[in-house]
């Protein structure tokens, strides 16, 4: 068991730095969105590379950052039968969401990603934008990025579920423990 809450610190840790790292891009689409605004309604002028960033940042911020809204909890769910629920059935209703519509879902992804993401690779695409960014290959890498952590963050949860149904999750730091999020939810 004491692997397990290992197990699951890591991951969540991991998630954690690539999702406040990456978190910095949205600052990063707001100056290149005010950018191509200024250029357009300014200096009546327009640049497709940088057009073709703002796109691609927010691609790469969106995708990178999906394993870490869930370590959060934060991604929209209908939750009026999981809220008031205890901790046990809540550990019960994430293991079986992970185990049967998570896991399969990105494992649908990342098969049909992978296929997109070699194309890309195999002939270094490039904007489709006449003079726009080159590179879209490494964008299109993000798509394995999003699988990866989702899916190792999906683990996580699911070896927190088990922790909680074999009565260990106290091998947890507190910020990870189903206790917590209940605590943070009541404020």
């Amino acid at each position: 068991m004491q692997l397990l809450a290992w197990i699951v610190r890591a991951i969540s840790a991991l998630n954690r730095v690539v999702g406040e790292t990456l978190s910095w891009l949205a600052l990063a689409c707001v100056l290149v969105c005010f950018t191509v605004v200024v250029q357009r309604y300014f200096f009546n002028t327009s640049t497709l590379w940088v057009q073709d960033l703002y796109v691609w940042l927010s691609g790469a911020m969106f995708t990178g950052v999906a394993g870490f809204a869930l370590l959060r909890d934060d991604h929209v769910r209908v939750d009026i039968f999981y809220r008031p629920a205890p901790v046990r059935r809540k550990a019960m209703a994430d293991l079986f969401g992970v185990v049967f519509f998570l896991m399969p879902f990105i494992y649908v992804v990342f098969q049909f990603g992978w296929v997109a993401v070699a194309r890309s690779w195999g002939y270094y695409e490039g904007s489709s934008n006449i003079g726009g960014m080159p590179g879209l290959f490494v964008l299109k890498s993000f798509i394995i990025v999003f699988c990866v952590l989702v899916g190792l963050q999906g683990l996580a949860m699911a070896l927190r579920a088990i922790l909680v149904l074999a009565d260990r999750e106290q091998l947890l730091p507190e910020h990870l423990r189903y206790s917590a999020n209940d605590a943070k939810e009541a404020h």
